[in-house]
């Protein structure tokens, strides 16, 4: 898809150089505008402005919003102030608020001072809600109806209301206070007598979230329930806003994105890669690496304080690498599959000894099964001829057990303590649990090693 939206971009370009500005629109009105806005990022010049004036006005607002940040201030940047108006006003009150919140101050008032009042107050509405809660990404922009409207006033309303509004197919009853009171749809509009009353149709059961909500909790619920657009109400349950399906489908994306960069020990970036300079990408990965190194001054200091223990078994320290190695990759396996499930709401603190008792059983069948592959592979190959075999190999395998059942322990129960205390259990995952399950691995195989061969 990429070679193709870089073939197309050099047609484009070459059509903007002849000025073939009808055959442009023909080709750009039959596209998607998510693929128009990889067109503008990948051509992204002084004539670029043009290309977007090109666009009808609807299609043009749809394709704004596609774009990346970097190219929407390059256009706005090449707009006059009528241009300007002209998108903003096409834009739904969430985008444009999304907009605002990632461009420059000298940007964000050009755009403020080409929305009308109406919008303006929605914006600054939005505005006051935290970053990534529920009233951040919802519009204000839906179908709302009273309980006493009978069918058919409810569709002339639709009809005469819904041009601009971000979602029609799913309706909001309120009362006169705007409290939320039930939900319907125009399928049942439709389908129901013209002198019906909403409040005979409306679904009373709402499902609905409030303001301050997280955000990742809410594009969960579109996956539990199959929405396509949720309720957002105030502390009196006064209906406010809703969330759509595409705000739940960015939002899924951002966290999944960020707690992957958490996983691999990387700061969360809101740039893509390629966007990213070499400096921000420094910058993203340096610190958590100076506190791995640091924290991995804990594992040189336990092999330094049993120096004179392995100068006397010198083929100990051939088995380092493998046994801290094992206890790394069982630790970060059970830690993944822990950060999943908080993530999907699967389990919560509470389940911390269901989850350490199964993590136990796992974690002793996975060690058996490592210490007698190796006590075998040790026997045969590694240590063949040597008189000490036997009991290396059984300080090695026993080292192996005791390390997977610690490893797979630290690995699920570092997230959940950090779900409650309020860190994020990404933060828990691979790197960190190496670091750890490292030092621990050591001073069981130390351990193990001076009781068993007497050093």
């Amino acid at each position: 898809m990429n070679q193709v939206i870089v073939t197309l971009t050099e047609t484009i370009r070459l059509l903007l150089e002849e000025k073939k500005y009808s055959t442009l629109r023909d080709i750009l009105t039959t596209m998607k505008p998510y693929d128009i806005a990889a067109v503008f990022e990948e051509l992204q010049d002084e004539k670029t402005p043009i290309l977007f004036r090109i666009l009808p006005k609807e299609l043009a607002a749809e394709t704004f919003v596609e774009m990346d940040d970097d190219t929407q201030e390059f256009l706005i940047h090449g707009f006059s102030d009528s241009e300007l108006k002209e998108v903003v006003d096409e834009l739904f009150v969430d985008d444009a608020v999304d907009l605002i919140e990632e461009m420059p101050a000298n940007v964000v008032k050009r755009i403020l001072r080409q929305a009308d009042k109406d919008m303006r107050k929605q914006i600054n509405e939005l505005l006051k809600y935290p970053e990534d809660s529920a009233g951040s990404i919802m519009t204000t922009e839906f179908i709302k109806l009273l309980p006493d409207m009978t069918a058919e006033m409810a569709i002339k309303r639709i009809r005469r209301t819904g041009l601009d509004k971000e979602t029609i197919y799913t309706c909001y009853i309120t009362n006169e206070n705007s409290t939320l009171i039930g939900i319907t749809t125009v399928k049942d509009l439709l389908l129901s007598d013209d002198d019906e009353l909403v409040r005979d149709i409306m679904e009373e059961n709402v499902i609905a979230v409030h303001t301050l909500d997280d955000q990742e909790k809410v594009a969960q619920m579109f996956s539990n329930y199959n929405f396509l657009a949720l309720p957002v109400v105030d502390k009196e349950s006064r209906l406010v806003g809703i969330v759509t399906i595409d705000d739940a489908i960015d939002v899924i994306q951002e966290e999944a994105t960020e707690d992957i960069e958490k996983m691999a020990a990387v700061l969360p970036s809101d740039k893509p890669y390629m966007k990213t300079s070499v400096w921000g990408i420094y910058k993203k990965r340096t610190p958590w690496l100076l506190v791995l190194m640091l924290s991995a001054t804990f594992t040189s200091a336990i092999i330094s304080s049993f120096e004179s223990a392995l100068a006397s078994a010198i083929v100990l320290s051939s088995f380092i690498p493998m046994i801290t190695g094992s206890g790394g990759n069982a630790g970060s396996q059970a830690s993944v599959s822990v950060i999943r499930a908080l993530s999907l709401g699967e389990i919560e603190f509470k389940s911390a000894f269901k989850v350490l008792w199964k993590e136990l059983r796992v974690s002793f069948l996975c060690g058996v099964t490592l210490a007698a592959a190796n006590f075998i592979k040790l026997m045969i190959f590694d240590l063949h001829g040597d008189a000490n075999a036997l009991w290396v190999a059984l300080v090695v395998s026993l080292t192996l057990v005791g390390t997977i059942m610690m490893s797979k322990v630290v690995g699920s129960m570092l997230p959940l303590l950090a779900s409650k205390v309020g860190f994020d259990p990404a933060v828990m995952a691979n790197p960190l649990i190496s670091t750890v399950c490292d030092s621990l691995s050591l001073l069981i195989y130390f351990a193990i090693a001076t009781s068993i061969l007497g050093i």
